[in-house]
């Protein structure tokens, strides 16, 4: 990844009567534009020295578009859930391009970010020059009852214990409403205590290798409170659309002409590689990289070496 680098212009974008978003722009102010669309929902951009998500783009090739999702970072209100939909954050994309005066740009989206991308340029396919997609999410509900319900608890049995924990055992039949009645409840400490759990569960399952300092991150309640919210509020909901419908064929034929870069962990356990395989399936002129020994994590070596490699093929691409 590129050494760290400092934004040249920071900034908030009203988008809403409720919502503003932050922004910011590092890299080179006259390089091919990318927009960095970050997990979650509800993660926030990652601006930790050695760990920043404008890392992945060259700063002398690129005008790196960096921003928080409503709810989250330092985005307002804070954890909002309220006029918080997919289809809220694609026209929020398309504002803040507009504001930016930008033609056209790359989009790049990991896990969440890669639910996003793929909405986005199915509504927007005209300002999309490239896709560099990771950790495959469509948010079928047979994914999210992979991770959230029965599957990864197979490989991961004592961190299941621990996200299972705050929930009744009667409760636990249908974990993604049993934790949305937690997450939404007026008790503080109850909804912290959730949120903490929630968040743990996938900083502890995204990686191959299980990264303490990660896992730290699910301790902190300002994070914990705004990703837990905000993704079970978007999960319980279906993502705001027909199950499946981002890999429809007649919504895949609106970006088949876009060029498109997907890398995969192989041991993705919270994205699993059958996403991103029938994902090729239906779009089998998309380039699929399956990564032999990583998991989830954009940060696994294996991983970030081929997303920085993409984004450099792209960023020669004419504008």
């Amino acid at each position: 990844m590129y050494p760290d680098s400092e934004p040249y212009e920071t900034g908030f974008l009203k988008v809403s009567e409720l919502h503003t978003i932050y922004f910011q722009l590092n890299g080179n102010k006259d390089g091919s534009p990318v927009v960095f669309l970050h997990g979650g929902p509800g993660g926030g951009c990652v601006h930790d020295p050695g760990h920043q998500d404008a890392s992945f783009f060259d700063p002398k090739r690129y005008k790196i578009v960096l921003f928080d999702q409503r709810g989250s970072g330092k985005s307002t209100p804070a954890a909002s859930l309220e006029d918080n939909t997919t289809w809220d954050l694609v026209k929020d994309i398309e504002k803040l391009r507009e504001h930016l005066k930008i033609k056209k740009w790359h989009v790049f989206g990991g896990s969440w970010g890669s639910t996003l991308a793929l909405a986005y340029a199915e509504t927007h396919p005209d300002p999309v020059r490239s896709l560099v997609l990771r950790g495959i999410f469509t948010l079928r509900k047979k994914e999210l009852d992979f991770f959230y319900q029965s599957g990864t608890s197979f490989l991961f049995p004592e961190a299941w214990d621990e996200y299972i924990a705050p929930i009744p055992e009667a409760e636990r039949r249908d974990m993604l409403t049993a934790y949305h009645a937690q997450l939404n409840a007026v008790d503080d400490e109850t909804r912290l205590t959730a949120a903490k759990a929630w968040t743990k569960w996938e900083m502890a399952t995204s990686r191959l290798f299980v990264d303490p300092e990660y896992l730290a991150r699910a301790d902190g309640d300002e994070f914990a409170n705004s990703f837990a919210r905000i993704e079970n509020h978007y999960f319980v909901n279906s993502g705001f659309m027909r199950d499946g419908q981002l890999l429809e064929p007649q919504e895949i034929d609106k970006i088949r002409h876009i060029p498109c870069i997907v890398v995969q962990g192989r041991y993705d356990v919270v994205c699993p590689a059958t996403t991103a395989w029938e994902l090729k399936k239906v779009w089998p002129e998309l380039q699929l990289h399956f990564v032999p020994d990583a998991g989830h994590s954009s940060r696994e070596k294996g991983i970030a070496e081929l997303l920085v490699k993409a984004a450099d093929q792209f960023a020669s691409l004419e504008m």
